[in-house]
């Protein structure tokens, strides 16, 4: 083997990531997979945050529209043609449609400009664009915690941005103030970091809710008197399923008074929205003429595959094909929620009120032996090897307080849903729906702990837990207060 010397720093760091305890427990799902039939105590992958409740109608119009695709009889014309395009703007008619399906998932309250969209190999590729644009390395962002685990690699890991925490609490419902913002800003100036700006994401992953306009509009003014970016990761605009609506940085950027549109970026996908995150339809959208000059070069190493911009072209312009979708996937994710949340209210667990995402934020901060992350980590440990779901731990998120969980329920059909909420009665010792004795061999699976709860019914008693904990944690694991070696991230609370 070549002597790590020899490689570069990228290629020798562990700035991917990929040991935080989120990627950690989708490798236990695919060790030990869920299968209703070939595997029914396997893990269920409830990390996984995809929508897959409205396939069906994306493939109803792909089985009447064969047109649309270069590998059909129908479609075999257009195979040179889409064989041969390899022109980094794209076509015009796949810029078209994405301004228009962008328009349409946020209610058409806003119009995007097709010359404005700039392709990216999913919102991964979408993100490090816009880093390579707007930042140096050593340069910071700020972003709102909880956050998407994943950021440390998309923002940081090539282009050496840093990220600085702006911490949020349950006591608003994690909603990110003025105050804070200015707080982790000037803790970070004092400590000679260099902020570029401010990264939010709109719905939020992984709180599943919206900024309001009123939030939003400060962030906004807060930019624009930094003289800083905002980068508005609005991938998941088209999963809003109850109110309040979603509120585009587009609309806010009209009403705030002098706002800089120079500074003002979006990002944007797919792959949360129609579910198709294996096409890596990214977009960069930027009111900056540079930076939209700048990510479309940029695009070449990470293009849209000719193929993919054809068929979606065709699709994503049939006005009549988006107006079912967007309804048909904010009805079955408003129905897929409800299930979900009610049957964890019925044993006691709630989550934070959400109106958007594939997913919960779910309060197990009840469960815990004390309020540290190592309990956290404790609980976490025995949800994913003693029930078997695999669920991701907040503080992976870089949640500030121990306790919360994002759980997704758009990945999966209804039966494995029951599955798992069989699985958690079972795990909180509670009886259900007039079972007056319990039998947890049926549901729960292989638990050595089924009667170590309290009166409560909601509080674990951790004797040789805490050992088991000390086995199985990763010295590298992850949590607000052990950084991960040469992490890019920065502490400003």
């Amino acid at each position: 083997m070549a002597s790590n010397s020899l490689l570069s720093k990228i290629a020798t760091n562990d700035g991917h990531g990929e040991n935080l305890a989120y990627f950690d427990g989708w490798k236990a799902y695919d060790r030990n997979p869920f299968h209703p039939t070939q595997n029914p105590e396997g893990v269920i992958q409830m990390g996984l945050a995809e929508n897959q409740l409205s396939f069906d109608v994306i493939q109803e119009w792909i089985m009447k529209n064969p047109k649309a695709s270069i590998c059909t009889p129908e479609g075999l014309a257009e195979f040179k043609n889409v064989a041969n395009f390899q022109d980094y703007h794209g076509f015009p008619d796949f810029r078209k449609a994405i301004a228009n399906f962008m328009s349409k998932a946020r209610g058409g309250r806003v119009k995007f400009d097709p010359d404005r969209v700039v392709m990216a190999g999913g919102a991964t590729g979408a993100n490090e664009t816009v880093m390579f644009c707007l930042a140096n390395p050593g340069d910071a962002f700020l972003v709102p915690s909880p956050y998407y685990p994943a950021f440390y690699r998309d923002l940081g890991w090539r282009t050496g941005v840093k990220i600085v925490p702006v911490d949020c609490d349950s006591s608003n419902n994690f909603q990110v103030t003025r105050a804070a913002l200015e707080a982790a800003y000037e803790k970070a100036r004092n400590n000679n970091i260099n902020i570029k700006g401010l990264i939010i994401t709109n719905p939020s992953n992984p709180l599943g809710t919206t900024l309001d306009r009123a939030t939003l509009t400060s962030l906004v003014k807060f930019i624009n008197d930094k003289n800083i970016h905002l980068v508005c990761d609005e991938i998941y605009a088209g999963t809003v399923f109850s109110s309040p609506k979603f509120t585009c940085v587009t609309e806010v950027m009209k009403e705030v008074k002098n706002c800089n549109r120079d500074l003002i970026h979006i990002v944007y996908s797919l792959s949360k929205d129609m579910g198709v995150p294996g096409l890596r339809v990214g977009i960069v959208y930027s009111y900056n003429d540079t930076v939209v000059k700048c990510a479309r070069k940029m695009s070449s190493f990470g293009l849209v595959s000719s193929q993919t911009q054809h068929m979606l072209a065709a699709m994503l312009l049939d006005d009549e094909f988006v107006t079912n979708f967007l309804e048909t996937s904010s009805k079955r994710l408003a129905r897929r929620h409800w299930i979900f949340t009610t049957g964890l209210e019925k044993v006691g667990i709630n989550c934070l009120k959400g109106n958007a995402g594939l997913f919960c934020w779910m309060d197990l901060r009840k469960l815990l032996k004390d309020k540290t992350f190592e309990a956290e980590m404790v609980l976490w440990r025995m949800i994913i090897n003693d029930v078997k779901l695999n669920v991701s731990p907040g503080s992976s998120f870089r949640c500030v307080e121990p306790g919360w969980f994002r759980v997704c329920f758009a990945n999966m059909d209804e039966h494995t849903v029951e599955v798992a909420l069989k699985r958690i009665r079972a795990f909180v010792g509670v009886e259900f729906e007039g079972n007056k004795k319990r039998n947890n061999a049926e549901v729960f699976v292989n638990s050595p702990r089924k009667n170590r709860w309290g009166k409560d019914g909601l509080r674990l008693s951790f004797g040789s837990a805490t050992r088991r904990y000390e086995e199985v944690m990763s010295p590298r694991m992850m949590s607000p207060h052990s950084p991960m070696p040469h992490s890019p991230l920065l502490r400003a609370s």
